[in-house]
């Protein structure tokens, strides 16, 4: 049988700790844990915890990634808590002007805009805007609603779409000063998911009030339908792009949480590895292959979990069993 050298022309590596940034295949003897370790790729997703939140909730709003997340607002009780995410714990940071819940949300850590939702005074049209320090009130959206989807690169450009009381398919683009409408979903629908950009965007899932399992692509203009969800539900979440998505957990019928997950690859959906908790009402950010969902309707409300989708990079220990 070959020899490692002989095969990739090398010794394995002696290091005192696991490389900066490995290659997939590489592979490394860790002096200080005393075994040798290789990057492979995940061959199927998989959900793990992750840091609780310190403001359990659902209807939360949620902007950034894996490692860079903000959660903000949510209900009960209904609150403007604000939380960052570094990869391992959340820290609360300052609060939005308005508590308020179901709202819709978009952009990055440091740069995220909640809108929408239902404060203490009703369906709210507010829209605020996060600089990464504190929210600023800025102008309103045109129609007040509630679960309300956002997709958005920061709090300069987003589109909003759907929402109740009436089920809607009311779509507004926002270009960092106000609100525009533009053309509307296909089907009216609330509690939906989304994925993309302002001008590529993915509508999925939501309620008519039935469930729906209905997807539709954005093309900066116009939505058009595409296939279906595999599993239909409402107050569903979802992150990653138009052509990458990612839609998990909600509501299959007005009494069943689901953790279902599903990835899409800018043709259809495909069913993958189920959250650890079942919950709706949650929010997600990040990529398909990296992703965050936190928040959700099982007590405490606190849950974070972390996806890893197939074909990422994964650190495993060699053993000789």
């Amino acid at each position: 049988m070959a020899s490692y050298k002989e095969i990739f022309g090398t010794n394995i590596e002696v290091l005192a700790s696991d490389p900066a940034n490995p290659v997939e295949g590489q592979v490394w003897y860790n002096s200080t844990d005393n075994v040798v370790k290789g990057l492979a790729a995940t061959t199927a997703g998989a959900w793990a915890t992750g840091g609780s939140l310190n403001t359990g909730r659902q209807g939360i709003g949620g902007a950034g990634t894996q490692t860079a997340a903000l959660a903000f607002g949510g209900t009960s009780p209904r609150t403007a808590a604000t939380e960052s995410y570094d990869g391992t714990s959340w820290t609360e940071v300052n609060d939005l002007n308005t508590a308020k819940n179901s709202l819709g949300d978009a952009g990055t850590q440091t740069s995220a805009l909640g809108f929408g939702g239902y404060s203490p005074g009703g369906l709210s049209t507010d829209t605020e805007s996060w600089n990464g320090t504190s929210w600023t009130e800025l102008n309103n959206l045109n129609t007040a609603r509630q679960w309300v989807a956002g997709v958005g690169a920061d709090n300069t450009s987003a589109l909003a779409f759907g929402g109740t009381p009436a089920p809607t398919g009311q779509t507004e683009s926002w270009n960092g000063t106000s609100w525009t409408e533009v053309n509307d979903l296909n089907t009216t629908r609330y509690a939906l998911g989304g994925a993309g950009t302002q001008t590529a965007a993915l509508a999925f899932g939501g309620g008519t009030p039935t469930v729906q399992s209905v997807t539709e692509s954005w093309n900066g203009t116009s939505w058009t339908e595409v296939n279906d969800l595999g599993t239909g539900r409402y107050y569903v979440a979802g992150c990653g792009t138009q052509t990458a998505a990612l839609a998990f957990g909600g509501r299959s019928n007005p009494s069943n949480q689901v953790g279902n997950t599903e990835s899409w690859n800018g043709t259809s959906w495909t069913e993958d590895s189920d959250l650890s908790t079942a919950r709706y009402g949650l929010t997600g950010v990040g990529t398909q292959t990296l992703a965050l969902a936190f928040g959700g309707n099982v007590a405490p409300g606190s849950q974070t979990e972390e996806w890893t989708g197939a074909g990422s990079p994964l650190t495993v220990t060699f053993t000789d069993s």
